[in-house]
């Protein structure tokens, strides 16, 4: 069994991702909330801990994995865990909220926002309350990862960023060199552009 899992993206449908890693597919499920926060393009790099079930049928089993962007909101959906009449499937269509506004709802006894969350009524609402409030200041204090703006580097860049990656920059490097240098210069509208204007940048920073 893992705890989290990294690779390329093979496909997204709706609560759902399949990404590929040491040639295996693995399905995850994806609280709606945290859906939001995957990428979409087939391709793309994912990195999502994990939380694993087992459900046993008959002398099989299977298992059934739920993704999270980070370890802080996996640890927020064992603790909607530890309520006794909430499952993994209740607790993962009840993550439809932003962490911090469902914790905070807990903490101050919210049962009214409570129970208009996916699957929670005013019963599972009471019980919510009940176990965890006065337990959640941590995910109070953590506040939710913003959600990715499709703005942030434009279509063109993708090929980019891709040709980046292959002359070995992480992710996150590349895409700061592409946002700066549009930044920079805003008129750049094809790849190859692109690439060259970061090369003349790079260029000129070293040494002589």
């Amino acid at each position: 069994m893992f705890a989290r899992i990294s690779g390329a993206l093979i496909e997204r449908s709706g609560d759902a991702a399949i990404v590929e890693a040491g040639g295996l597919g693995y399905e995850i499920v994806l609280p709606p909330c945290i859906a939001e926060k995957v990428p979409t393009k087939a391709g793309e790099r994912v990195i999502l801990e994990i939380y694993a079930v087992v459900n046993l049928d008959g002398k099989s089993g299977r298992f059934t994995y739920y993704g999270f962007t980070n370890a802080i909101e996996r640890q927020f959906f064992e603790a909607l865990l530890t309520v006794a009449s909430i499952g993994p499937r209740s607790a993962a269509r009840a993550f439809s909220l932003p962490m911090s506004t469902i914790a905070a709802a807990i903490d101050r006894g919210d049962h009214e926002l409570l129970k208009k969350l996916p699957g929670i009524g005013q019963q599972k609402a009471r019980e919510i309350v009940a176990k965890l409030q006065g337990k959640v200041a941590k995910f109070l204090l953590i506040q939710d990862a913003p959600l990715p703006t499709a703005a942030s580097i434009p279509d063109f860049a993708d090929e980019a960023l891709a040709v980046l990656i292959q002359l070995g920059y992480k992710r996150s490097e590349g895409e700061a060199m592409i946002r700066h240098t549009i930044e920079r210069e805003p008129h750049l509208d094809q790849a190859e552009q692109l690439l060259a204007e970061i090369y003349r940048s790079k260029s000129a920073k070293q040494p002589l």
